[in-house]
């Protein structure tokens, strides 16, 4: 090793030679072979370590959860911040590979420090460097946790209206040709018995019930289906229980089927009619399934706001709605939701896809803190300039000795594997950094409140990006 292996760290590519062969006389070579621990979360920060040949990876340790921060290189720098802080490793560093580095103890780091400048100078824009990586690989971990969880409630909340598509197109392909005879047939029998103005009558009244189904209430629906199921069973119809409900769906009763009876294709007709029933009742559960799919796919997509400019003129309510959409897969067992959203809430300047992060870090906090049953209120409403929305659960409460934690990173009181504590701290940053806005918490037994208020302009250089 030589002084070009420190000068490979931008840390040190400022120092002068002296300056590094002061270090290089008291540093030490580390080897490690592929999987050995560099350093360890917890352990007192007494040296720093130039990475010379190898790749590490940098592990940090939240409850049950391993989150994996970083791969460092020949030329980084690791174990630096605990070294200048005097505080414990705050991460684990794994060799990913036969690895070589270079050993640097505090005691000749703290002497370059308290002789040289340019060296002091250096590693403080080092450290600004490193402290502004962290906080984006922080946003980056708690984006990727968020995307695991809404891909899994999506998966899920896809999957039953595409399942139902299925069986529905499936029972239609059988119905289709079952009803492509029948016709035929009643066609047939019409025609050799002169019957084929009222078939043409009778099939306009079909049509015209096909397409406006009547709406029930539910108890009158099963009253009528039990009534109408009898009627069939009394007139020889072996499928009377399959065709009773569908035909109820169109308004058909036993009294409007008696005036069919007169005709010599009544058999045939019930027949034509509880199948026809049926198969527009199938193509209304394939709409209705496909309808739901495209909505959530609409909603992910406004909800991430795909191709569109960070900074937009938002509406508030859609964001919030789009993220209900999108979390449905936690709400809908349990969490009822009531909305007092003010009629003129004027649109405001944010970060669109950032802001709806932030609903869903709250909203999914206050399901998990309710373990999943109770009330969630949403409220909006404009305060001078500024708009301000309220989210509030009816859960346990948030202690108050750790109220002035929750913003912390990696802090969190959920079960071992089930939180990263990352949530709060960067729907904090969103919030009060990128928006220059405010947000509170007000909490005590059965109620929590949290309370954003958002300007309506942002001003401020990064509303110029």
């Amino acid at each position: 090793m030589n002084l070009q292996d420190l000068r490979k760290s931008p840390l040190f590519e400022g120092l002068s030679d002296d300056e590094l062969q002061q270090l290089m006389d008291n540093a030490e070579p580390v080897s490690l072979r592929a999987g050995e621990v560099l350093m360890k979360q917890g352990d007192p920060g007494d040296s720093a370590f130039v990475i010379v040949s190898g790749e590490f990876e940098v592990q940090k340790q939240s409850g049950q959860t391993l989150i994996k921060i970083d791969v460092r290189n020949p030329g980084d720098v690791v174990g630096e911040m605990a070294l200048l802080s005097r505080a414990p490793r705050n991460a684990t560093v794994v060799s990913k590979t036969d690895s070589e580095t270079l050993q640097i103890p505090q005691e000749a780091f703290e002497r370059l420090l308290s002789t040289s400048p340019s060296a002091t100078l250096a590693v403080l824009r080092w450290v600004m460097a490193r402290l502004t990586q962290n906080e984006a690989l922080l946003h980056q971990q708690e984006k990727m946790a968020a995307l695991g969880t809404l891909s899994a409630g999506l998966a899920h909340e896809l999957n039953n209206p595409a399942a139902a598509a299925q069986r529905s197109a499936s029972e239609l392909n059988k119905s289709l040709l079952k009803l492509q005879v029948l016709t035929h047939q009643i066609e047939s029998t019409a025609f050799k018995n002169n019957q084929t103005d009222w078939l043409d009558s009778f099939m306009q009244e079909a049509s015209r019930r096909f397409s406006s189904p009547v709406r029930l209430a539910a108890l009158e629906r099963i009253e009528l289906v039990e009534q109408l199921q009898a009627w069939l069973e009394a007139n020889g119809i072996g499928t009377a229980w399959e065709f009773a409900p569908a035909m109820v769906n169109f308004g058909w009763n036993a009294e409007e089927l008696e005036k069919l009876k007169g005709s010599a294709c009544f058999d045939m007709s019930i027949e034509w009619l509880g199948m026809s029933c049926m198969t527009v009742g199938l193509l209304s559960e394939v709409q209705q399934a496909t309808g739901r799919i495209s909505q959530i796919v609409q909603a992910m997509k406004t909800y991430t706001y795909l191709d569109q400019a960070p900074l937009l003129e938002v509406d508030v309510h859609e964001g919030l709605e789009n993220t209900l959409v999108i979390m449905q897969h936690k709400l809908k067992h349990g969490v009822t939701v009531k909305r007092e959203y003010s009629s003129t809430l004027p649109r405001i300047e944010a970060y669109a896809s950032e802001l709806n992060q932030v609903w869903t870090n709250i909203i999914d906090n206050a399901v998990d803190a309710m373990d999943g049953k109770g009330e969630i209120l949403l409220r909006t409403y404009a305060q001078n300039d500024h708009v301000v929305v309220e989210i509030v659960d009816s859960g346990p409460g948030i202690p108050r000795e750790i109220q002035t934690r929750i913003y912390e990173p990696f802090f969190t009181t959920k079960p071992p594997g089930k939180g990263t504590g990352l949530g709060l701290h960067i729907s904090h940053d969103i919030i009060v950094n990128r928006h220059h806005g405010q947000l509170l918490v007000e909490s005590r037994p059965g109620e929590t409140k949290f309370r954003v208020v958002l300007p309506r302009r942002i001003k401020g250089e990064e509303a110029d990006e």
